[in-house]
C-alpha cells in the first residue's frame, strides 16, 4: 500500500487542486459560457446568455487510460495524472488492462494513490483483443482483478456494484455455449459476486436483446465519424433504442491518427476531426445529457492513436509512436474539455471570467508528399488544411487569426466563438484578441509552424491554448 509520505503528498496535491494553485503539472481551472450547435461556414458563435443556475451534477465523465503505456510509472506519476484529471472535472479513470502480468502492479499503484481523492474513482476495462477468452479457465485473470480491486472504496460503483467494462469481447464464450453464458460465468457467477457490466461490444445493437449479461453498453465508435461525414448522434440513438432501460455510455475524442507500418501494428489511417469535431461532439452530448449518463473520453494516454489529452511524462512508454507524438502536446485541450465537462455534468454552461484562446491544426498540408515508406494514411483525402480556433470572451472583441502571410479578422461577441483560417502558406501561427485597450492579447505559441515539407506523413494535431 502507499507509504505515509505519499499519502501526505496526495493530500497536499488535492488541497492545491481544490484551491486552484499550480501543481507540478499545471492544474488550472476553466470557466466559460453558452455555446451553439449550428456552425457557419467561416464563423460560429454563441449568444452571451449566461446562466446563474448550476444544477447538481448527475452525469459522469471518465477517461480511458492505457495501462500498457504506464510500464515505467511510479506512484508519483499516477498521483500527478490523477490530480490533473480531477482538477479538470473528470470523475474516474477507466483502466484498460491486458494480459501482461506487470499491469496488476501498476493498477495497484493507481489504487494506492487515488484514496485521498474522494470524488475521483477508478474502474477496469478488460482488453479482450489480447486477453484469451475461449476456455473456462481464461476467466481467471478477470476474476483476479475484480477480486483484488472491485470491493475497494475508490473503485467506481454503479447501482452499488463494481462498474466493469471491456474493449471487444463480443466473441468470448469462456468454454460456454454462447457469448451471453460465457460472460455470465466469467463475471456473474455465485462465487464472483455482482458487477455492473458495460462493455464495448462491436456488434449490431439489435443483438443486445440476446445479451442479458449487459447492464449497459459503451459505444466506442460513437466518438468519431467512421467515414467522410460530420459527427452526429445517429449511432448513439441506435444504441439507446436497443439498450432499452439499460444505461448508455457514449464516447468522445478530440482526434484519431495512427501511422504504423505493416511490419508493426499495420494501422495507418485518420478519422475526420475537422469543423471543431471535439466541440460539436460535446455539444451533442450536452444537448442529450438526459439520455447519456456517462461520457468516456478516448483517451487520456493513447499516444499511438493520437487522441491523448495528458501531458507527456518522462515515464510514459510510447508504443513506437514517437515519430508523430513527440513535440505534439495535446494538453492545451484540457481546459476546453473542462469547460464542456462542467456543462455536461450540470446541464448549465458556466460563466466566462477570463478570455481564452484554443488553437489546433495539422502542421503539414494533407496532400504534401513525404519521404515515408509507410505512405499517407487512409482518409487523408477527407481532411482540410485549416487552423481551428475556439475563443472564449468576457466581452465583445475583434479576433484575428494569422499564419505567415494569411490573416483574417472576425468580430466576436461575448461567449464562445468558433473560427477557422485556411492554411495556404508556410509560417508561424498567431491569434489576437483586440479591443483597443489593456485587455488586448497576442498569442504566438512556440513551435506552431505550418510547413509544406513534412519529414513524414504526420497527421497528428498541434494544440495550443492561452493563457
Amino acid at each position: 500500500m502507499a507509504s505515509s509520505s505519499l499519502f501526505i503528498r496526495s493530500l497536499l496535491l488535492l488541497l492545491y487542486v481544490s484551491l486552484g494553485f499550480c501543481t507540478p503539472v499545471h492544474v488550472g481551472s476553466l470557466l466559460g459560457s453558452v455555446t451553439s450547435d449550428s456552425i457557419a461556414t467561416e464563423l460560429e458563435h454563441s449568444s452571451p446568455a449566461h446562466s446563474e443556475h448550476v444544477a447538481t451534477p448527475s452525469n459522469l465523465v471518465v477517461a480511458h487510460i492505457i495501462v500498457g503505456n504506464t510500464y515505467k510509472y511510479k506512484e508519483d506519476d499516477w498521483l500527478q495524472q490523477i490530480a490533473l484529471a480531477h482538477s479538470k472535472g473528470f470523475d474516474a479513470f477507466v483502466l484498460n488492462v491486458g494480459s501482461d502480468s506487470w499491469q496488476v502492479d501498476r493498477v495497484e499503484a493507481a489504487f494506492d494513490v487515488v484514496r485521498p481523492f474522494k470524488s475521483f474513482k477508478l474502474f477496469l476495462s478488460f482488453d479482450m483483443t489480447v486477453i484469451p477468452c475461449s476456455a473456462e479457465g481464461d476467466a481467471w485473470l478477470i476474476q483476479h482483478y475484480l477480486g483484488k480491486f472491485g470491493s475497494l472504496s475508490s473503485y467506481q460503483k454503479m447501482e452499488g456494484k463494481p462498474l466493469v467494462s471491456a474493449f471487444s469481447g463480443q466473441d468470448c464464450k469462456f468454454g460456454s455455449n454462447t457469448v451471453n453464458e460465457g460472460w455470465f460465468s466469467a463475471l456473474k457467477s455465485e462465487s464472483s459476486g455482482p458487477v455492473y457490466f458495460m462493455p464495448s461490444f462491436f456488434v449490431d445493437p439489435a443483438e443486445f436483446s440476446e445479451l442479458s449479461v449487459m447492464d449497459g453498453g459503451f459505444n466506442w465508435n460513437s466518438a468519431w465519424p467512421m467515414g467522410n461525414y460530420e459527427i452526429n448522434f445517429e449511432t448513439d440513438n441506435d444504441w439507446i433504442k436497443h439498450l432499452g432501460d439499460r444505461k448508455y455510455m457514449a464516447g468522445i475524442s478530440p482526434w484519431f491518427f495512427t501511422h504504423y507500418s505493416p511490419q508493426t501494428y499495420n494501422k495507418n489511417f485518420i478519422y475526420l476531426a475537422d469543423n471543431w469535431m471535439l466541440a460539436r461532439r460535446w455539444e451533442l452530448l450536452i444537448a442529450n445529457r438526459d439520455k447519456v449518463p456517462i461520457a468516456q473520453v478516448i483517451s487520456w494516454n493513447d499516444f499511438g492513436e493520437s487522441h491523448y489529452l495528458a501531458p507527456l511524462l518522462k515515464d510514459d512508454s510510447q508504443p513506437m509512436s514517437e515519430q508523430w507524438v513527440d513535440g505534439f502536446s495535446h494538453d492545451g485541450w484540457l481546459d476546453l474539455f473542462a469547460y464542456y465537462i462542467q456543462a455536461y455534468k450540470t446541464g448549465a454552461y458556466p460563466r466566462i471570467t477570463r478570455d481564452r484562446i484554443f488553437l489546433w491544426a495539422r502542421l503539414y498540408p494533407a496532400k504534401a508528399e513525404a519521404n515515408d515508406s509507410v505512405g499517407p494514411p487512409t482518409g487523408s483525402d477527407w481532411t482540410q488544411d485549416y487552423l481551428w480556433a475556439i475563443v472564449l470572451l468576457t466581452s465583445p472583441a475583434n479576433v484575428v487569426l494569422q499564419c505567415g502571410s494569411s490573416r483574417e479578422q472576425f468580430a466576436a461577441p461575448a461567449g464562445l466563438s468558433k473560427f477557422k483560417l485556411p492554411l495556404k502558406n508556410p509560417g508561424s501561427v498567431s491569434a489576437y484578441i483586440l479591443r483597443g485597450d489593456e485587455s488586448d492579447v497576442k498569442f504566438s505559441p512556440s513551435g506552431f509552424d505550418f510547413s509544406s515539407s513534412p519529414p513524414s506523413y504526420n497527421f497528428n494535431a498541434f494544440v495550443a491554448a492561452y493563457p
